[in-house]
């Protein structure tokens, strides 16, 4: 049965809506994004080395704008920060269909990024505290529904390009909807006060107080960066890996990324259930070792079965240890939520963007199943270090 609208379960229902909405949002951006960029690319005649610059202006944007939204949801409340951000996620889609040159569509991708890292820090504090509101576990969930809507988009985009629609009406489109869907949860969202005006003690935090910023967030950053690395990795390399060492077909050598993907969403979907019953470090160190045996498995199987199996392994263990580190990270003093989130949020993205970096590096001198290997070794460090997530907060 229900709740009602009024009563207090209809309105933490209403207000963890308002956060998948922004979850989906943030994420059919990307995946829509990421489906034209063969278009854009064509458009303005740009070969492979050009474009990465172009792309490296994404990365450095998402940097910049975790780096910086920190204090701002801490001192304002993320509900003021990231309503204004997500409607200018479908802003700042366009632009790149019309830039015109490659500085151009650096400029614009730099805007897309600074948006796309303020969204991520300010939704996922937003997250953190709408589970505070509930007293449950619920922060894998609102990943599984990035993940979907980073299919969405994807989806979205490939069939405007199979129509011959050009990139420009897609992003139109797209950011249409995704303005519509920012107006919608901004109708429902949670509201926010501002944590960081008083220290737990009542002391001004913004004087100088430091005795309640929360300890550890750095190594959770670290157990983030671990994670992203394996994720990277297998989004650049695991077709690769299966096509060239494991002599798979085209067709099935994209398999492996494909069961990656699917089963680090499906892990995610469950990983709420799994948390409340069994508590975020021995969830964690489960998922590691699960993490690290499936990728052994697709390294030592020597056949591309085993290869898409054990990547799929792999992206089941990794689905629910970030989820369960931001939640860590927010729950441990709300009052710098905001902050320990960007901090680790801005550790964990380096992780995804040097991770396929350094396993290509390793791959040149090592051979490319034993640079594989790394993520794997990181996967069982993260399994030993999971008791880095409790907390002295409780959910409650």
């Amino acid at each position: 049965m229900r709740p009602a609208p009024g009563t207090r379960q209809g309105v933490l229902r209403r207000e963890r809506t308002a956060v998948y909405l922004l979850f989906f949002l943030a994420g059919t951006a990307m995946g829509t994004w990421t489906a034209r960029i063969p278009a854009i690319k064509e458009h303005l005649g740009l070969g492979d080395g050009q474009f990465s610059l172009a792309l490296l202006a994404i990365a450095g944007g998402a940097m910049a704008g975790m780096t910086a939204v920190g204090r701002l949801v801490d001192r304002h409340g993320s509900s003021r920060v990231m309503i204004p951000a997500a409607l200018l996620q479908g802003v700042v889609l366009v632009p790149p269909a019309y830039a015109p040159s490659l500085w151009a569509l650096a400029g614009t991708l730099l805007a897309f990024g600074i948006v796309h890292g303020i969204l991520d820090v300010a939704m996922n504090a937003n997250a953190v505290e709408v589970e505070r509101a509930y007293g449950r576990p619920i922060m894998s969930s609102f990943h599984a529904v990035y993940s979907i809507g980073g299919f969405t988009g994807a989806t979205a985009g490939g069939l405007f390009a199979h129509l011959g629609l050009s990139a420009a009406a897609t992003f139109l489109s797209m950011g249409t909807v995704i303005a519509l869907l920012a107006i919608w949860a901004a109708r429902w969202a949670l509201r926010s006060v501002p944590s960081s005006a008083q220290d737990p003690d009542g002391s001004d935090s913004g004087s100088g107080g430091s005795d309640a910023r929360p300890k550890g967030i750095v190594f959770l950053g670290v157990l983030a960066f671990c994670c992203l690395v394996g994720e990277g990795a297998s989004a650049d390399w695991s077709s690769v890996y299966l096509r060239e060492d494991l002599a798979a077909s085209p067709g099935f050598a994209a398999a492996g990324y494909a069961a990656f993907s699917i089963m680090m969403t499906a892990g995610r979907l469950a990983g709420d259930r799994l948390a409340a019953r069994f508590g975020a470090v021995p969830l964690v160190r489960c998922c590691g070792l699960l993490a690290a045996a499936g990728l052994g498995l697709a390294l030592l199987g020597g056949h591309p079965v085993a290869g898409v199996i054990g990547f799929g392994c792999f992206g089941a263990g990794l689905s629910c240890i970030v989820p369960q580190v931001f939640s860590a990270a927010g729950h441990r003093n709300p009052a710098f939520a905001g902050r320990a989130l960007a901090r680790v949020a801005s550790i964990g993205y380096l992780g995804l963007l040097s991770g396929p970096v350094f396993i290509g590096a390793a791959a040149q001198l090592a051979g490319l199943p034993l640079a594989l290997a790394i993520p794997a070794v990181l996967a069982a460090f993260v399994a030993l270090t999971a008791t880095a997530l409790r907390t002295r907060t409780p959910v409650r």
